[in-house]
């Protein structure tokens, strides 16, 4: 998740379920008593709302142009 604005994240169903599954693991880790990992998780995820919702910039890849189509 360190390239935030990969091509890859441009669409929101993809931003979405990644965080999604981020938070469904750590859930499996409470469930399964592990709560270390859970709490890991817990940061993927907020790491990735951060990353992909609060700070995330859609017109920056529309204005890069490695990113444009030939």
């Amino acid at each position: 998740m360190k390239d935030s604005n990969h091509p890859f994240f441009r669409p929101l169903w993809r931003r979405i379920a990644v965080v999604a599954f981020c938070v469904a693991w750590a859930i499996f880790e409470f469930a399964t008593g592990t709560p270390f990992w859970g709490v890991i998780a817990l940061g993927f995820a907020g790491y990735g709302v951060w990353q992909f919702f609060l700070i995330y910039d859609a017109s920056e890849q529309q204005a890069d142009p490695e990113n444009k189509k030939e």
